[in-house]
């Protein structure tokens, strides 16, 4: 059974969270305090967290961040802001989803839903062969679902993993955003397109000696990105 985290402070909305939850079989805790959270999320594991944006005591953007120094489980951010930067800001530090409030409880079940499936099958990929993309110091192990700069280890979450390693199996074709969003997401997310763009400069923050002048992922304006051999 898979085991979720709930850190929210109001109780009346995480009870309601975990109660719909429950009802499609997730094994469910509920955390009310940031600081207790974040302990929680790094000494126990889970499958998921739904991590509310406004804490009193520390805010979802810094137990986020915190969290995504250690582990990739799949966050979805719950907030009652509707302010694009702050979505941005998340998805930038490892959000994988933004649900707004008020939601549907439903529509909040079928996103845990598909992020723990998808994560599941990512993680079941390590069955397979090692497979290797090397190229100018970059490397890219798809077995291990690990990447390295001139034998530095640089730590990614799934989403910049797999769009990287997208655009590196399709070397100098160009792709559009909406392209690589449906590719990589493949489901509905309020992060739309905006997405793309950040994890790109996220990406090349990791890769790139220069993100000026970008030696692996380019931009071709007015079109998309596309991955130099």
């Amino acid at each position: 059974m898979s085991k979720i985290l709930i850190i929210e402070d109001e109780l009346s909305i995480a009870e309601l969270e975990r109660d719909y939850l429950e009802l499609n079989n997730f094994e469910v805790e509920i955390e009310t305090n940031g600081a207790a959270g974040l302990k929680k999320a790094q000494e126990e594991e889970y499958s998921l967290i739904i991590l509310d944006l406004m804490l009193p005591d520390m805010d979802g953007f810094e137990i986020c961040k915190a969290i995504r120094e250690e582990k990739d489980i799949p966050i979805i951010m719950v907030t009652a802001k509707k302010n694009d930067i702050d979505k941005i800001r998340g998805l930038g530090l490892g959000v994988d989803d933004y649900v707004t409030k008020p939601f549907s409880p439903s529509e909040l079940v079928a996103r845990v839903k598909a992020h723990i499936s998808r994560y599941e099958r990512l993680i079941g990929s390590t069955a397979l062969q090692n497979n290797i993309i090397e190229i100018r110091g970059l490397k890219i192990d798809r077995t291990d679902r690990r990447v390295y700069i001139d034998n530095e280890e640089k730590v990614f979450t799934n989403k910049e993993f797999d769009l990287l390693v997208f655009l590196a199996s399709n070397p100098n074709k160009v792709f559009s955003k909406e392209e690589l969003f449906n590719k990589i997401w493949n489901m509905e997310s309020i992060g739309d397109i905006a997405t793309v763009t950040v994890h790109i400069k996220k990406i090349r923050e990791k890769i790139e000696f220069d993100t000026s002048k970008p030696q692996y992922i380019e931009t071709v304006w007015g079109v998309g990105y596309r991955f130099r051999m």
